[in-house]
């Protein structure tokens, strides 16, 4: 791997630099040394795609051994992006053996520093107990930079385009899961059917489903899932409009939060950070799921496992069915929504016109299926 680094880095490293060497591009990173919350980071940004992978906390134990995790950080950020473990081997084993020299020329300097400013933009991604940043080198990754005049790219379809060019098959391939997912409503059918990938977070499946549903992510949320197993105790206690309340009496298994503050609340079941927890760490043990919106609405959205994927060549959702339109943001729950339906279907009533106009300042959409998925890639691609 060639690295091309700053006066700063290589001085940093006490490194004598080779002379340039005209290699692939897909192989050559330019390197900056960056001080970040007063730890040190090393910032590769490659050549061919300006794709980034940082180092962070770097001290001196860790340079001793930075070819090594500069691959780890490398092979591991790209299993994490869905690109077939082949192909991260092929590109790690046709990799030169490292060499360190100076930056090439301004150019290539000045798109290096541009992509080093998004460390500051997700500088909330980086982990203070790790060195190599998986999360952070693919969210920064998707950042939409220049690269040249006229020209935008994101960093991670340009990476996932140079390897299938130099291997000569598609680069993406993980395991997915397909999802039948309702909403409760009394009279009406709101239904989307998604296929996401296993190695997202639960988090990740709540922005799938805000965008699914047409949701605005204004309110808190949760998810709970249940074994097969039914157990008479399952609803003891609880009204059938607590969140937690299943009509088939499935045994509970785990509560996925949305916020740390909840991990402090006593409960009788575990109570889980989602962003933390993978779909594969609980499906396909486990298929049946509830997700609620809104703790003042109370929008249940009931989540079956239909099936799996083993070959599934994306790395982001996409809706395969669907049909119905979402109630309103704070329209009032199941019950206050049919309340406006009502009032809308009648011109008659004092309330017409301004519900009318408060419906129109939600600013729903029709539900359109290619204008769902389009926002799906766009979020998570």
């Amino acid at each position: 791997m060639h690295i091309q680094g700053t006066k700063k880095l290589l001085d940093y490293l006490k490194i004598n630099p080779v002379s340039q060497q005209e290699l692939d591009p897909l192989f050559s990173w330019h390197a900056n040394l960056m001080t970040i919350n007063r730890r040190k980071a090393i910032v590769l940004v490659n050549d061919r795609n300006r794709y980034i992978i940082v180092l962070y906390g770097i001290t001196a134990k860790h340079v001793k051994k930075l070819d090594e995790l500069i691959l780890e950080s490398i092979k591991e950020t790209f299993l994490e992006e869905g690109i077939k473990e082949e192909i991260v081997e092929q590109y790690i084993q046709h990799a030169p053996d490292f060499t360190f020299a100076k930056t090439k020329d301004k150019t290539s300097v000045a798109r290096m520093n541009k992509s080093c400013e998004t460390i500051y933009i997700w500088d909330d991604l980086l982990d203070d107990d790790h060195v190599e940043q998986i999360k952070f080198n693919k969210e920064a990754s998707r950042y939409l930079i220049t690269n040249g005049k006229n020209n935008y790219i994101n960093p991670n379809r340009e990476l996932y385009k140079n390897l299938e060019d130099f291997t000569g098959q598609m680069a993406i391939q993980v395991k997915a899961v397909r999802l039948n997912v309702k909403l409760n409503l009394e009279n009406r059918s709101v239904v989307r059917k998604l296929v996401v990938p296993l190695n997202f977070t639960f988090y990740q499946l709540h922005k799938a489903l805000q965008i699914a549903f047409d949701w605005k992510d204004y309110h808190l949320h949760e998810f709970y899932i249940y074994g097969d197993q039914t157990t008479d105790a399952q609803n003891k206690g609880r009204s059938l409009n607590y969140p937690s309340f299943d009509l088939e009496n499935k045994k509970l298994i785990v509560n996925l939060v949305c916020n740390k503050e909840t991990l402090d609340y006593k409960n009788d079941i575990p109570v889980k950070l989602e962003a933390e927890i993978k779909l594969s760490s609980y499906l396909p043990t486990y298929k049946h799921m509830n997700y609620i919106y809104d703790f003042g609405d109370d929008w249940t959205h009931r989540i079956e496992v239909e099936s799996f994927i083993n070959d599934y060549d994306k790395n982001f959702p996409v809706c395969m069915e669907g049909e119905g339109n979402t109630p309103p943001e704070d329209v009032g729950g199941t019950h206050g929504y049919e309340m406006y339906l009502n009032i809308l279907a009648d011109p008659t009533h004092p309330d017409h016109q301004h519900m009318l106009e408060w419906g129109k300042g939600q600013y729903k959409r029709e539900f359109d299926i290619e204008k769902v998925n389009r926002f799906l890639r766009s979020e998570f691609e």
